[in-house]
């Protein structure tokens, strides 16, 4: 069973990334909300992964920069939307909820 709740960490994401937008939220909104629900659950997956033995750290990195990749090529598709911005609402996303992410997986991922 996962400790990584998705929806918990999504709202979380959601709200950092939000703040990061700001004023761009509302061109964004839907498609930040598809991406971040994804990373959610590549983190929530990651960590189901390690518990089993399934993959290693460095395979975890590589799903989690994978699924960051997938969120900013989508993010940045989008008219105004420049890679800092983008990038730091990632960043922003994934800082809100490393303590919960890096204490569930036993290891250091974000």
């Amino acid at each position: 069973m996962s400790n990584i709740d998705v929806s918990e960490v999504l709202s979380s994401m959601l709200a950092a990334a939000q703040g990061v937008f700001d004023q761009k939220w509302p061109q964004v909104k839907d498609f930040a909300e598809t991406e971040f629900e994804k990373l959610a659950k590549t983190l929530s997956q990651i960590e189901k992964l390690r518990i089993t033995k399934q993959i290693t750290e460095g395979e975890a990195s590589v799903l989690l920069e994978m699924q960051k990749n997938t969120a900013r090529t989508v993010m940045l598709a989008l008219e105004g939307m420049g890679l800092v911005l983008v990038e730091q609402a990632i960043n922003a996303a994934l800082q809100v909820v490393k303590d919960m992410v890096n204490g569930a997986i036993g290891f250091v991922l974000i």
